[in-house]
């Protein structure tokens, strides 16, 4: 062995053929750390002591190397940006070492090379994938770019308009589209690839491949004259900004470093890539979406956790079909589950299957599913007007009106039916597990099971523990949340849950400020602008007005110190009109089919005439007193929920809201929103609203907090 560390070790053999091996002691996969980072310099200082005649970098874990580790960045970003720029000139030189070896330098790559994985093989002569492997720079996604040279080889590598597309959408890329673009030598399987690896080292040492003219095409500025420069990036700006938007700069970023490094040779290049990195990384952007990945991190080890203490649930039925019905039986359907779909209405079924199934012609027609299995996914659906075969489930989710007495009635005629251990679950979107379970012989059965509408976009389930729910219950429904491809937090019962009791606030402002006389369309773009995917108006018009105007009941008998009813709201207005929002194409704006078939909002002059009896005055806000009016009651029954242990802390609480309303991912969620802002800051802005009401009355976890100097996050 010529170098053994923690995390990577060198051999020669017989034939002079050096093998790099990565193959962290601790952990399920490679990452490159600062030990690991070291090693790898001072592995390729041991192999210039020896006679080689080539190098191949290899990987003994599933996985090449997952990207960098990311629990390091809060140290390696907190000093100044010179200190970031030197940290990575240090790291490129060992990168630049690996390319000037006096040898060919394969990788071969088995499963994921992301991010610093990709781009240390991006150092290496030739690089080889197994069918199965996938590579890319995800970067943006946490708000910085590649910073260890992908900026700069990759668009020598595969030209400038793949290389820009692969670093500002951070995408994966499977084996076959790098053979594509020119990134790898081959693709080749895996009992093959050390046998490949070696025939190019071969070739290469008897000049039959020139790994010169290679490493000088990385070396040298890009390939293209002013004008192919001029007209890529003049398009690439304008098309990256425009998908990115302006609150994510990395993306933007990206392109305009790789704008500047392009002309300039290997050593300048990577200066301008470190440069633009440690600019990035002192962003309150970065910031955020590093911790928010840090968080999603924390939330899988726990769920996993809980969930891997029940066994899978293979069949499952949905009472209640319709959209939301049916969705909920897709996505089951869809993650090989066997579902039984029961309607009292023979319309309802229908819908439920026409939903099932315009989904799954999506995917067809999307290349994303055959037909066959399209049919095979709709055959695991069983819509019946009746409970048979109900007895042979494992859990029951409840999916009809949202009205206690009907789903009480339900629940205990599902609960009659089945065995001892099955499991009841409830979709409600407000009414309370506890007041629900009352009936039930079983309620340590039962709990909720919170889908976000359309089921299959939204990728977040609240499971909800009432007062008698077991825990085994919990672990079970979390296990099926995850099996059916979303991220189930658990919360505790209370009138909305986590993330309708704290959107409510929110609503209940906007309802205020239209009261006051604002311009809705002027909110919506305020708050649009803020960061949020859609303005409140336009949120009402998609939830359903007449679902708003019934939570909004819900809440406000729950929390009636500080949660209104909707009586005299622009929004109860429009729904005593029968302004339902998308679903009748009619609220506070106006649905049109575009020409993709999709529905676009027009702002309609009339409605302001259905909503006139509501508006009491002319109010005229600046964009900050808007913002302010509907975060700060947001944030602080964010924090009430944390008070009263309604989600366990503030990871679930921020994981709540991005994955269930779209709250601002760049923002990272709503307490880090408030960490941001500062909690003494916010504390001091509700005090100009203290006439409002206890909406804007700071928690008292929030003003102990202050006065004792704590932060929710360190």
């Amino acid at each position: 062995m010529l170098f053994q560390g923690d995390t990577l070790s060198v051999s020669v053999d017989d034939s002079h053929i050096a093998t790099l091996v990565f193959d962290a002691k601790s952990g399920s996969v490679n990452k490159f750390d600062t030990d690991t980072l070291q090693e790898l310099s001072s592995a390729l200082s041991a192999l210039l002591s020896q006679e080689i005649h080539g190098l191949i970098l290899k990987s003994n874990k599933e996985a090449f190397i997952v990207g960098a580790d990311i629990t390091q960045f809060g140290d390696l970003f907190a000093g100044p940006e010179e200190e970031i720029y030197n940290n990575l000139i240090n790291v490129n030189q060992t990168f630049n070492q690996l390319e000037d070896m006096p040898f060919p330098t394969v990788s071969v790559i088995e499963g994921l090379a992301l991010g610093g994985g990709l781009e240390v093989v991006l150092a290496t002569d030739f690089r080889l994938l197994t069918p199965d492997a996938k590579v890319g720079l995800p970067e943006v996604k946490l708000g910085i770019y590649p910073g260890f040279g992908g900026t700069v080889r990759l668009p020598r590598i595969i030209g400038l308009d793949n290389a820009i597309e692969w670093i500002a959408t951070g995408k994966e890329h499977k084996a076959q589209d790098a053979l594509d673009v020119g990134l790898v030598a081959g693709v080749t399987s895996k009992d093959k690839i050390d046998e490949a690896a070696r025939r190019l080292i071969s070739l290469a040492n008897a000049n039959k491949l020139s790994i010169n003219a290679l490493r000088d095409e990385k070396k040298t500025p890009v390939k293209v004259n002013d004008f192919e420069r001029m007209m890529c990036f003049t398009t690439a700006k304008g098309m990256v900004a425009q998908q990115a938007g302006p609150h994510m700069p990395a993306p933007i970023t990206s392109v305009k470093s790789i704008e500047k490094s392009c002309p300039l040779n290997r050593e300048e290049a990577l200066k301008v890539e470190a440069k633009y990195f440690a600019r990035l990384a002192k962003t309150d952007v970065s910031g955020n979406l590093i911790a928010l990945f840090l968080n999603e991190q924390n939330l899988s080890k726990r769920n996993k956790s809980l969930a891997d203490s029940s066994k899978a649930i293979e069949h499952m039925a949905v009472l209640g079909a319709g959209i939301m019905g049916g969705g909920i039986a897709y996505q089951a359907a869809s993650k090989s589950k066997h579902v039984i779909m029961k309607d009292v209405a023979q319309q309802g079924l229908d819908q439920g299957m026409a939903e099932a199934t315009q989904l799954l012609n999506k995917r067809v027609s999307r290349g994303r599913m055959s037909a066959e299995t399209m049919a095979t996914t709709l055959t695991r659906i069983t819509p019946q007007l009746d409970y048979a075969h109900i007895d042979k489930t494992e859990i029951v989710v409840e999916a009809v009106v949202e009205k206690l007495s009907i789903k009480q009635q339900v629940l205990g005629e599902a609960e009659d039916l089945l065995t001892d251990n099955a499991i009841l679950a409830s979709n409600t979107s407000t009414l309370s597990i506890t007041e629900m379970a009352k009936p039930l012989k079983r309620p340590e059965n039962f709990c909720g099971m919170h889908f976000f509408n359309p089921v299959h976009r939204m990728p977040l389930v609240e499971v909800i523990r009432g007062v008698k729910t077991s825990e085994s219950t919990v672990a079970a429904t979390v296990k099926l949340a995850l099996d059916m491809g979303k991220t189930p937090i658990v919360v505790n019962d209370c009138p909305g849950f986590y993330v309708n009791r704290v959107l409510f606030p929110y609503l209940n402002s906007f309802n205020l400020l239209v009261q006051e006389g604002a311009d809705f369309v002027a909110v919506d773009k305020v708050m649009e602008k803020f960061g949020w995917p859609m303005g409140p108006a336009y949120l009402i018009d998609v939830v359903g007005i007449d679902t708003g105007v019934h939570a909004a009941n819900v809440m406000a008998e729950g929390f009636a110190d500080r949660m209104d009813k909707p009586e005299g709201s622009a929004m109860q207005a429009l729904f005593d009109a029968n302004y339902y929002g998308q679903k009748n194409h009619q609220g506070f704006y106006r649905y049109e089919l575009d020409k993709k078939g999709k529905l676009k909002k027009i702002f309609d002059p009339s409605v302001l005439d259905v909503i006139k009896p509501a508006v009491k005055g002319q109010s005229s806000l600046d964009d900050e007193s808007i913002i302010d009016r509907l975060m700060i009651p947001m944030c602080f029954e964010v924090v009430r929920c944390l008070e009263e242990k309604i989600v366990a802390d503030p990871v679930d609480a921020d994981m709540g809201l991005l994955m269930g309303i779209g709250f601002p991912l760049f923002r990272g969620g709503p307490v880090r929103y408030m960490q941001s802002v500062g909690l003494s800051a916010l504390i001091e802005k509700s005090k100009a609203y203290a006439h409002l009401g206890k909406a804007y009355e700071a928690p008292n976890l929030l003003v102990s907090m202050v006065n004792s100097n704590q932060s929710f996050y360190a």
